[in-house]
């Protein structure tokens, strides 16, 4: 043996010995073991605890791949009748059950004797799970039962990585309590590790699994060790962060993630590594976008890392939202929009120094407000920014205001129809704790009319994710939203977004802009589970979130969610209030009907515009030629952009190219140049375009007129 080798042995030796192993019993690890044909010696023989042989190990020089040796380990463990190979060179480690597997894996650490002599016992006790029942008591939908079979099938083929997308309110939990009782019946697997996206989701979790799964223990690990004699561990990444080091990589066969995008793509991910078990990720977000005709960058990054980490090219079994409501088994919802004047300015909203009470100031507004006017009479502010950098109290009221109205009297539509929400549980989507706790006591004081006592709380807000503003008694309030009559309404900031179930909710209130669609679908799925009497939700859009996500988008159907890694937090900045009058711009009313596939409900003569416009684009768009792949694409995003804003359309300009939204974050109207070859070919192209389009402007039907005759 050379010194390259002896010094991977003396690495082999202390990796197993911080594994537990004891290297100088011979009942437990044997060296250089001869084979029964005279063809060599084994390096190691690891054996369980009555000196019966399991595994081998092939140890290779520190400097040579691992991998390079298969054939020749493959000979000693079918000489030993071992079902286990590790393969390593005290850098790396590979595992390799050759009996069911054509290659070896990389794993983290050589597995501990009793998580060996576990998986040697599944050899001997697995049946095929597929010819197991499945428990329907837990999940028997159809495609619940679909969803199950899809994934054993998937792992008999040998995948060990598989993505599940199912719409929030499905059963996500219930499907993967039925799926791992199967596989505990087949002796497939011994041990399960269970992760959430935050601790508060532990107990719910837990609590499921208990009732589904009464003979196979369920816990919340939230510090302190693994409970050896549990099956099930349920948990999050960081809870696992001090410890999980003392286990080895055989100590969970399988691992479900459950919504942990903020954690298992960002520094916590090396935790999940770890462990060799099956990974089953389940996801209520979009998975089938591209990311980039995504609005957002993170999504982007959401959607590739979710679908790299999983290394599947889509889901491995997707439920979406649509099919979910079209069968009945999700509620069906309406839109009902409406912004005030200052947020519904186009490119901004502005301020005048008239405006303000620069003597109600304190000095340090004063100075700021001075040093952001700079000398000038106008401000221009990002209605993004609100609640972040400013606030309008007066907008709050006016939301406030409006949502009693509809609440109470409901709203005339387009088509004359009386629209009204249902009476009950309510979410409110805040911004900040600051804006939770304005809005929490502006809807307590609008409702007070409805309580029964004035020390009830109508309204509450709980806080999460942000340190020390956190809400200390946040499970308390949400259990009591759930559960009793008050609060009715509940504001929340990035504590209800995900993983939060309530079916009596029937109203979502978004007072919060997100750029996020897979964020936006998430909070949208809060309204989603039915309940008898329960035959809608209703979504109010206060800050014109669902056109941004282009709500009937036919990739938009509920996903995959991950947080990146935390940036360094930024310098905080005072809240400037602007002491200035807003109030609901009555030209922003609007309420939108949804039909059973999630598509927008149009009045008559907008459907007939929207169906002459994408008919005269298209026909246009066969006459041209000469288009490369790229061209292609943008003119096929630039003609679902025709249609869905027909109604407003009279003259397509360059400039449109930058306030589309699905075309800012592929470079708008710059990168459009580009595509097409420079201004002046845009410019003609559109000209061409728009003389097709409207050069019989008034054939066309408008959404006024609503006995527009059928275009000829």
């Amino acid at each position: 043996m050379n010194d390259n080798e002896a010094r991977a042995r003396v690495l082999i030796d202390t990796q197993l010995a911080d594994l537990g192993w004891d290297i100088h019993d011979s009942n437990a690890v044997r060296y250089e073991v001869a084979l029964p044909d005279r063809g060599g010696f084994a390096d190691y023989v690891l054996c369980d605890r009555h000196g019966r042989a399991l595994a081998v190990i092939e140890a290779k020089r520190f400097s040579t791949d691992p991998g390079s040796a298969t054939a020749q380990a493959r000979h000693y463990a079918e000489q030993l009748g071992v079902p286990y190979i590790f393969l390593a060179n005290g850098r790396e480690t590979l595992f390799w059950e050759w009996q069911r597997e054509a290659f070896p894996r990389a794993v983290k650490t050589f597995f501990k004797q009793d998580d060996l002599e576990r998986r040697a016992a599944t050899l001997v006790l697995r049946v095929e799970p597929a010819g197991v029942p499945i428990d329907t008591r837990i999940a028997g939908r159809d495609y619940q039962i679909a969803c199950i079979d899809t994934l054993c099938r998937e792992m008999a083929s040998g995948r060990r990585k598989l993505l599940v997308e199912m719409a929030t309110g499905t059963g996500k939990t219930r499907t993967a309590a039925a799926l791992i009782k199967r596989l505990f019946q087949a002796n497939a697997i011994t041990r399960v590790l269970f992760l959430v996206d935050r601790i508060p989701l532990a107990r719910q979790a837990v609590d499921a699994l208990t009732e589904h799964l009464p003979d196979y223990p369920a816990y919340v690990l939230r510090g302190g060790r693994f409970r050896d004699e549990k099956r099930i561990t349920v948990t999050t990444l960081q809870s696992m962060v001090n410890i999980y080091r003392d286990y080895s990589s055989g100590y969970f066969d399988l691992v479900v993630s459950d919504e942990c995008h903020r954690s298992i793509y960002g520094k916590w991910s090396g935790v999940l590594k770890h462990f060799d078990g099956i990974q089953i990720g389940l996801t209520a977000t979009p998975c089938v976008a591209r990311p980039e005709d995504l609005g957002d960058d993170e999504d982007g990054l959401t959607l590739r890392d979710t679908l790299r980490f999983f290394e599947v090219e889509r889901p491995t079994f997707s439920y979406r939202l649509r099919q979910a409501i079209a069968e009945g088994h999700l509620a069906p919802y309406q839109i009902y929009k409406a912004k005030t004047v200052r947020t519904a300015a186009e490119g901004g909203f502005t301020v005048t120094r008239d405006e303000l009470d620069w003597t109600a100031m304190d000095a340090a507004t004063h100075a700021e407000l001075t040093l952001l006017f700079d000398n000038r009479s106008t401000l221009v502010v990002d209605p993004t920014a609100l609640e972040r950098r400013f606030t309008i109290p007066e907008r709050n009221r006016a939301i406030v205001r409006e949502f009693r109205k509809v609440y109470d009297h409901g709203y005339l539509d387009r088509q004359g129809v009386l629209r009204k929400p249902l009476i009950g549980k309510t979410v409110v989507f805040a911004v900040t704790k600051r804006h939770a706790a304005f809005l929490a006591e502006l809807f307590d004081q609008a409702f007070a009319d409805r309580k029964t006592d004035p020390a009830d709380r109508y309204a509450d807000y709980v806080v999460s994710g942000l340190g020390p503003d956190d809400s200390a008694d946040g499970l308390t309030k949400i259990q009591r939203f759930k559960k009793e009559r008050f609060p009715q309404i509940l504001v929340s900031v990035n504590m209800l977004d995900t993983g939060f179930d309530c079916p009596e909710v029937v109203n979502l209130v978004f007072a919060r802009y997100t750029r996020s669609t897979i964020l936006y679908q998430q909070m949208r799925g809060r309204g989603t589970r039915k309940l008898s009497g329960k035959p809608l939700f209703t979504l109010f859009d206060f800050v014109g979130v669902s056109d941004l996500h282009g709500d009937a988008d036919t990739w938009g159907e509920g996903g995959v969610v991950r947080e990146t890694p935390r940036r360094a937090p930024p310098t905080p900045r005072r809240l400037l209030a602007l002491d200035i009058d807003d109030r609901i711009d009555p030209t922003t009313r609007e309420w939108i009907t949804l039909d059973e596939d999630g598509n927008i409900v149009r009045p008559a003569a907008s459907e007939q515009r929207a169906a002459e416009l994408g008919a005269r684009f298209e026909a246009w768009r066969l006459q041209q030629s000469g288009l490369d792949a790229e061209a292609e694409r943008w003119l096929t995003l630039l003609g679902n952009q025709i249609r869905a804003n027909a109604d407003t359309l009279d003259e397509i300009l360059p400039e449109h190219f930058a306030c589309f939204h699905v075309f800012e974050n592929m470079g708008g109207l710059h990168e459009a140049r580009r595509v097409f070859g420079g201004a002046a070919p845009l410019e003609a192209l559109l000209d061409s375009l728009n003389g097709a389009l409207f050069a019989d402007n008034a054939a066309l039907p408008t959404a006024d007129d609503a006995s527009a005759p059928p275009p000829t």
